[in-house]
């Protein structure tokens, strides 16, 4: 179920609208989300077919309600056919979909701006009414009487804007400052209590890197490398801990990392890999599903891989209680 609310009073008969269309609880109370990252289409390419099957696979057996794409979507000209034959699995199936991007997918014949203009007139996808690439998704009570959850759709980025400084891109203070008064506006609708809120993106900030090296502190799943973080830190993550609203993170980026890790109250996640044979994995596949229950803080979080298996079935905090 899909509903468009332009920006308009904060809050209304108990609902928050926000510069982006919404999304609704289904009738059992759920909501389930499907992230595909680095699904690095190559058009022309026949290794990119092992991506379609995947997302194929993964779409007819976990029957999500929202598909979000979290970066490196394609990775050579023509942009526009990998971005078409990347989508195509979620808009056959009349699936809502929303789409931020990677340092990957602005290298082949079109800008940012140009990419993102592109994928707007895509039918369902959540992208279209935002104003900027960070937008949130409003998750409505299965009545669509009132706005439950949100969902944070944040760009991070390319490469560093510094000449003297290499590496991946990071959150510019202008998105951090956005981030916050954004969440303080739902917060201030919602009656002084910050929403069950989520946050995806591509490239893991610095404190994934923290979390996955700090003694005891519990990592399940593979990690395969060091994070590819930016070399600085510019304040998102301490920003969604004042905040008080973000659960958990969901990135992509690192193809051999699925893993998952709590962080001062966050739970920092990896999506797993999503694409063909065009770039270096260990041969693995797969999408991470996350699920929200209406009137709870909290989700459950599992990989569904390419051959059909699940693993890693996680339920965010109550497993790290005693942890």
């Amino acid at each position: 179920m899909i509903k468009r609310f332009l920006f308009a009073a904060a809050c209304m008969a108990g609902m928050i609208t926000v510069n982006a269309q919404s999304v609704s609880f289904n009738k059992e109370g759920k909501l389930k989300i499907v992230q595909f990252t680095d699904v690095h289409w190559r058009a022309g390419d026949s290794a990119t077919a092992d991506a379609a099957t995947n997302m194929n696979r993964v779409l007819d057996e976990e029957k999500p309600d929202l598909v979000i794409y979290t970066g490196d979507v394609t990775t050579a000209k023509p942009a526009t056919e990998g971005l078409d034959k990347a989508l195509q699995p979620v808009i056959s199936r009349n699936i809502p979909f929303a789409i931020t991007f990677g340092n990957h997918d602005d290298e082949q014949d079109l800008t940012r701006p140009q990419l993102y203009t592109y994928v707007k007139t895509k039918k369902n996808c959540l992208d279209a009414q935002a104003e900027h690439p960070d937008f949130v998704i409003s998750v409505l009570s299965a009545n669509g009487k009132k706005t439950e959850a949100a969902l944070y759709i944040l760009d991070s980025n390319a490469y560093s804007t510094i000449d003297s400084l290499k590496g991946y891109g990071w959150f510019r203070r202008d998105q951090v400052d956005w981030y916050a008064q954004k969440s303080a506006e739902l917060t201030d609708a919602n009656g002084g209590k910050p929403l069950p809120a989520l946050a995806f993106f591509h490239i893991p900030f610095p404190e994934y890197n923290e979390a996955a090296t700090a003694v005891s502190n519990p990592l399940i799943g593979q990690r395969g490398e060091n994070a590819c973080s930016p070399a600085i830190n510019t304040g998102m993550f301490a920003a969604m801990l004042e905040a008080g609203d973000v659960m958990g993170t969901f990135v992509g980026h690192d193809h051999v990392n699925n893993y998952v890790t709590p962080w001062h109250g966050i739970l920092l996640c990896y999506g797993q890999f999503t694409g063909g044979k065009t770039t270096y994995t260990d041969g693995r596949r797969g999408a991470r599903v996350i699920e929200l229950t209406e009137g709870k803080r909290g989700f459950k979080t599992w990989i569904r891989m390419s051959d059909g298996t699940v693993k890693n079935i996680i339920n965010w905090p109550s497993d790290f209680n005693s942890k």
